[in-house]
């Protein structure tokens, strides 16, 4: 459906409909487990590139998930229709497939009911921002780069959400949530500047601070020099450390910890990193992204995963967290990197007491190269820089990495406090920027 038929659009689902919708499934289920899910999702897109929008459009899409379990088979069919008829159909569709399923070993019935906590995930001035909002955004980006004769790409996007499960023993989680995000790619030649943000509010993504930051990396990285690859001492902006980790929060899974395939396998109650570091889940951080509830129907809690270094907290299913005993089951939905005792104010602090370094701004690219050690390649992009003597000096070519977050941040010579760090690849977390002593760049690459 196009952008001006948005206003003719029925209101997102709300928490008493999708009560009784829930109902509906309820009132004809002879499962002895049931459970329904909601997913109604509103977003708009507006996408520019060569100093020109090129698509701004919204689209609506609803979805309501049956599952249904006969002891140990279960069965889920799904509908994008939310009428009674079309719901019913749907709830026999699910039955069927679970009469004729394989018991599953792993199945659990329903979680208990939960009195989820009340998050502001839905702020009104993100939901209430259409096109005409996003399309003023993206202007104002290509505005500032034509006036500095540069190319801007970029995308500016909003979603709103309603989110819920419900289910059979009383369960009933309900949350609408939004989110709007920003992300532009300046081009100066061969070189290039990067930023993005990423904020529940639309009012709070600083369009004109994230696109003069990009501005600045593109002017600054043109002509760059070669140096040899092997490894440097490193200042890696929060970005690039969000990168990194977040490849290190994904390996946490409880499921290959038990199958000893994990880069933690036996490592639990131990240190992995320095141990100033700290990893947190902060679901109720004005400036992350943190739920009321996750997709099992479990709350999402304050938490710590690694503690001064130490890890102390695995990512579990319902499943292996009975096997495991953990009655709280944590989630990482809202990470927080700290360095404790922390000494410098920011970036430029860093770069000032720096001697000799590469400053990284961005990864992009990054994949595993070995998952028992967490070895990572990638490459560096939108801004990469040699510091001497605490000056930025020369733009440098782009490298291809080939290291080990555990290995990599085993020790850290300086850091900031945590920061927003938004990349395409990983989402948002606040991350430090830090100085490490070494990291590894195994090739140059051609751009």
């Amino acid at each position: 459906m196009s952008a001006g038929n948005a206003n003719r659009w029925p209101k997102m689902t709300g928490r008493e409909e999708f009560r009784f919708l829930a109902d509906l499934v309820f009132t004809r289920s002879s499962g002895d487990g049931t459970i329904v899910t909601l997913h109604d999702v509103h977003s708009g897109t507006t996408r520019f590139a060569n100093n020109q929008v090129v698509q701004n459009v919204d689209t609506r899409r609803g979805t309501l998930a049956v599952t249904v379990a006969f002891d140990r088979r279960h069965g889920t069919a799904s509908t994008t229709d939310f009428t009674a008829g079309s719901i019913h159909d749907t709830l026999a569709r699910a039955e069927r497939i679970a009469r004729i399923s394989p018991v599953d070993p792993e199945y659990l019935p329903p979680p208990e009911p939960f009195p989820f906590v009340a998050r502001e995930t839905a702020r009104p001035e993100t939901t209430a921002a259409g096109p005409a909002r996003r399309l003023e955004y993206a202007n104002e980006a290509i505005g500032h780069c034509r006036m500095e004769n540069l190319l801007a790409a970029g995308v500016v996007s909003t979603t709103a959400a309603s989110v819920g499960i419900a289910a059979n023993n009383g369960l009933f989680g309900y949350e609408a949530r939004a989110d709007a995000r920003f992300s532009l790619t300046v081009q100066a030649g061969d070189s290039t500047g990067w930023s993005a943000a990423a904020h529940r509010s639309v009012d709070h993504l600083k369009i004109q601070e994230r696109t003069l930051a990009a501005i600045a990396k593109a002017k600054r990285g043109r002509e760059p020099i070669e140096l040899p690859a092997g490894p440097y001492p490193v200042i890696f902006e929060p970005a690039a450390v969000a990168g990194l980790w977040t490849w290190l929060m994904w390996s946490l899974d409880a499921k290959s910890y038990d199958k000893g395939t994990s880069p933690f396998a036996g490592r639990l109650g131990a240190q992995i990193v320095d141990d100033r570091l700290t990893l947190c889940n902060a679901p109720n951080h004005a400036d992350l992204l943190g739920v009321g509830l996750t997709s099992e129907g479990l709350p999402s809690m304050p938490s710590t995963w690694i503690d001064h270094g130490v890890l102390t907290q695995l990512a579990h299913d319902r499943f292996t967290a009975k096997t495991h005993g953990v009655q709280d089951v944590p989630t990482l939905d809202a990470p927080v990197l700290s360095v404790n005792g922390a000494a410098c104010g920011n970036l430029q602090d860093l770069i000032k007491r720096t001697d000799y370094a590469i400053l990284v701004t961005n990864f992009w690219y990054i994949r595993t190269v070995n998952p028992i050690d967490l070895t990572l390649t990638g490459m560096t992009r939108d801004g990469t820089f040699l510091v001497e003597k605490g000056e930025i000096v020369s733009a440098i070519r782009n490298f291809r990495f080939h290291d080990s977050p555990l290995r990599a941040f085993q020790q850290i010579d300086a850091a900031t406090g945590p920061m927003e760090a938004v990349t395409a690849e990983t989402g948002k977390m606040l991350a430090p920027a830090m100085v490490l002593p070494e990291f590894n760049f195994s090739s140059v690459t051609r751009f």
